[in-house]
């Protein structure tokens, strides 16, 4: 070969490494559709907030957002796979908080909250409600922290079922505030807001989307948000925070996360469209209005989060002797 020959056929080689390297691959991300794992059925709240974020990342990617769902162990089924799914950037999952800082302590699961995954960030976050039926003979937090203490064989709360999160703001509003409190589990929050209706139970702790009709007819009292900051859904509604109770916050949170392992470009081109997209006023109005607030959050934020919240559920399930169902 001349040595024109080999130089040429070395130009050649060079070209076509750097053309087909992972590096600029990933730079060129995304360049098919991207499914997006949801861990629970349609027509719930992950669902409600997965397809306005999708929308906006659709434009600001250039690919379609595939929504799949995978129902199964409270999200637990869905975070289990998306911890083994191949690293590339095409299978993503808009993850609640309870299989990664509540499951962990209530069951052995097959992941690591932190390692198992790449955490891209924090979507929107969600306080229990506190809300009673119109008959109870209390209208404030201390009122009905009295009234508990006063007679305790009387009072009771109704969630969706053990371990979740609405009993976890139950279990936590009693540890802090000496509250004396029985603990009714339902097969879901549809049940327990048709017997808070109906007077069969006092109060619930309830995720806000089903109040919101309920309370607008008259037919509950809402009473207190537990996240720290006001509900968008609920602006005259106090937080525990507000009413005395320091400090007290008890969110369920979305966020959107990948396998392990996946390739810097890629992380980089979803984080910078999160960003964009949580600047977008119209996306903010569409999840504030599923009773998610919108909050976005870096990955190391997120993280970081994951690691306060895991501490705290952690403590609340140990100390109420929570056990899986």
């Amino acid at each position: 070969m001349s040595i024109r020959s080999a130089a040429l056929a070395t130009t050649v080689m060079l070209v076509t490494s750097t053309a087909w390297s992972p590096a600029s691959l990933a730079q060129a991300y995304p360049t098919k559709p991207i499914r997006v794992i949801v861990g629970y059925t349609p027509g719930g709240s992950a669902d409600a907030g997965v397809r306005p974020l999708a929308k906006v990342l659709e434009s600001l990617l250039g690919q379609p957002l595939v929504i799949d769902y995978r129902p199964g162990a409270a999200g637990g089924v869905a975070l289990d796979y998306t911890a083994k799914v191949s690293p590339d950037g095409y299978t993503l999952y808009y993850a609640d908080s309870g299989p990664l800082t509540v499951a962990p302590h209530l069951a052995k699961v097959n992941y690591d909250a932190i390692t198992s995954f790449t955490h891209l960030g924090h979507i929107c976050g969600s306080g229990s409600m506190l809300v009673v039926h119109p008959s109870v003979p209390f209208t404030s937090v201390a009122d009905m922290v009295a009234a508990s203490k006063r007679e305790p064989a009387k009072w009771s709360y109704g969630t969706s079922g053990i371990g979740g999160p609405h009993h976890l703001s139950g279990e936590y509003f009693k540890n802090v505030t000496g509250a004396n409190l029985l603990h009714v589990p339902y097969k879901g929050g549809g049940p327990a807001m048709t017997d808070l209706m109906g007077g069969q139970v006092p109060m619930l702790f309830s995720s806000l989307g089903p109040v919101v009709g309920a309370a607008k007819s008259g037919r509950v009292r809402p009473i207190a948000v537990t996240s720290l900051k006001r509900s968008s859904a609920f602006p005259d509604v106090p937080t525990m925070d507000e009413v005395g109770i320091k400090g007290f916050d008890s969110t369920a949170w979305y966020g959107l996360i990948g396998p392990a392992g996946l390739p810097p470009e890629v992380v980089a081109r979803l984080t910078q469209a999160l960003q964009k997209a949580g600047a977008d006023k119209a996306l903010q109005n569409q999840l504030n209005a599923t009773g998610c607030d919108a909050e976005f959050l870096s990955p190391a934020q997120t993280i970081e989060k994951i690691k306060v919240d895991s501490a705290k559920w952690s403590k609340v399930i140990k100390d109420a002797s929570i056990k899986a169902e």
